[in-house]
């Protein structure tokens, strides 16, 4: 795989460790509070990231079901595009690549094992499983599983403030003949209700690869969330790199979360 592969192989192992598959859109630091018990949490979106070598489209969608009152399953999957720029040397340009395709599949679990008090926030584990949909020869996916076990921690600050707090693991699993190394990492996201219908949001979260002397590669996003319905939600955010290489020097998303159940009551959180 090239350089530029390896490089975007890289920043979607960083969102699905992130398990944004989960999170609330249109963050990659999630929160602690699972899908209500019954009910079903459509997300569909799409996302763009730009650097100086690559742009990349993804469209991803998630589907999550509120299992028990505590426990939600849901699984995570789309589509991705990419447009890749080689400079080749002095005088002769620069060559243009286009890859697409589906991308890796994605299950996990949310369980709140802690209920929230006045000092202590409420907390949960999410373990997820990265499988190798996506295609490795096409720079697409590295080919191989993933395994993640993050912890979240969510406490209201006030009425209409609250924070959120993530901490993973990512067990990488190393395509023959590279050496990529697991990843650690972790993001701090606040959220204010600016009105009934609006919410901002903001984040900053980061990615440490423990093998091959690998730096830290922060980013932050922020946006808002605008509530058509107790049920539909429609989102947009953009957000930068702060510091460190696997992160785009551009990305943005946009989408919706839709919550719904089959007896006809649709809520949404």
């Amino acid at each position: 795989m090239n350089g530029v592969g390896k490089k975007w192989m890289m920043i979607a192992g960083c969102l699905v460790s992130l398990n944004v598959s989960w999170a609330g859109r249109p963050l990659s630091v999630d929160d602690a509070d699972p899908v209500d018990k019954g009910l079903f949490e459509f997300e569909a979106g799409g996302a763009f990231f730009h650097d100086s070598v690559c742009d990349h489209w993804d469209a991803p969608f998630g589907l999550t079901y509120g299992v028990l009152e505590n426990l939600e399953a849901g699984i995570g999957f789309g589509g991705q595009f990419e447009e890749r720029s080689e400079v080749l040397g002095e005088g002769r340009g620069t060559r243009h690549t286009h890859e697409n395709g589906i991308g890796d599949l994605t299950l996990g679990a949310k369980w709140r094992f802690l209920g929230e008090t006045a000092w202590c926030p409420r907390q949960a584990l999410v373990p997820s499983v990265k499988f190798p949909t996506a295609d490795k020869d096409d720079g697409l996916g590295s080919g191989e599983t993933d395994y993640d076990l993050t912890w979240i921690a969510s406490k209201a600050l006030t009425d209409r403030l609250g924070a959120h707090l993530n901490a993973g693991y990512t067990f990488i699993g190393e395509p023959s003949g590279e050496d990529f190394g697991d990843i650690v990492h972790y993001g701090v996201a606040l959220d204010y209700q600016v009105a009934d219908v609006l919410q901002w949001v903001g984040e900053v979260f980061a990615e440490k690869a423990l093998e091959n002397g690998g730096g830290t590669a922060v980013q932050y996003n922020t946006g808002f969330r605008y509530g058509f319905s107790d049920a539909l939600t429609i989102d947009v955010a953009a957000g930068s790199r702060i510091c460190g290489d696997g992160t785009p020097d551009f990305a943005a998303t946009f989408g919706l979360t839709w919550t719904f159940g089959f007896d006809g009551d649709a809520k949404h959180e």
